[in-house]
């Protein structure tokens, strides 16, 4: 028998090896297609993308190496506890990409190839019919509208009127004092009646507030804040 097929560790042999890393890159590399077409928003990072086809591949052959032996499990526990990863995700969906390719590595890496294969066909499946077809979306849009005033103007009802007029909906969602306190910042969320509507809507705020700041922050849902 080829010495390069045989038995390399007495665990498992180099046909072994190459076969959970060529299929751990291959479906982790689908994996990281099928969140570059679906991201949406401004946050995409390609070191990101990357990262996610390197991670399944990592545990894969983490995978390998543990096989059924609890103690190593225990040890690679034990050294992989140092590491601290400081980076805060931007999107939550970006926490279902980390998890899937987690699991197709566990999943290649424990040989359970089958297995792995129809996971990553049909979690990829769903986040491009969900994609697609736009599942979840609010037909009504909020928007982040941010107001600066001087400190003596009385804000509490000041912007009642073109609310009323422009908006369908309104809420206040934060008051903080910027520029040494000499200006209040108010944020609201609101919706739009009309979204051809908003160049009107800010000039006739900036009527109120003496020509300060006013920033409508549109489509805020789908950008990255």
């Amino acid at each position: 028998m080829n010495p390069w097929i045989t038995d390399l560790t007495g665990t498992f042999s180099v046909a072994d090896v190459v076969v959970v890393l060529l299929l751990s890159f291959v479906l982790c590399a689908a994996v990281g297609w099928v969140y570059q077409i679906t991201h949406r928003g401004a946050s995409y990072t390609q070191s990101f993308v990357q990262t996610l086809v390197l991670l399944g591949v990592i545990v894969a052959i983490v995978m390998l190496v543990i096989g059924s032996d609890i103690a190593r499990a225990f040890a690679l526990v034990g050294s992989l506890s140092i590491i601290r990863f400081r980076n805060a995700l931007k999107e939550t969906r970006d926490v279902g990409f980390i998890f899937l390719t987690i699991a197709l590595g566990m999943a290649i890496g424990t040989r359970f190839y089958l297995l792995a294969i129809i996971a990553a066909v049909f979690v990829s499946l769903i986040i491009l019919i969900m994609t697609r077809f736009n599942w979840y979306a609010r037909h009504t849009i909020s928007q982040i509208l941010k107001i600066e005033l001087p400190n003596p103007i009385e804000y509490a009802t000041l912007f009642d009127p073109v609310f009323l007029k422009y908006t369908s909906h309104s809420e206040l969602i934060s008051v903080d004092a910027i520029h040494n306190g000499t200006l209040t910042e108010l944020v609201y969320s609101v919706v739009l009646k009309k979204q051809n509507q908003i160049a009107t809507f800010v000039s006739e705020l900036k009527k109120l507030n003496e020509g300060n700041r006013v920033s409508l922050i549109a489509g805020y849902n789908s950008a990255d804040l």
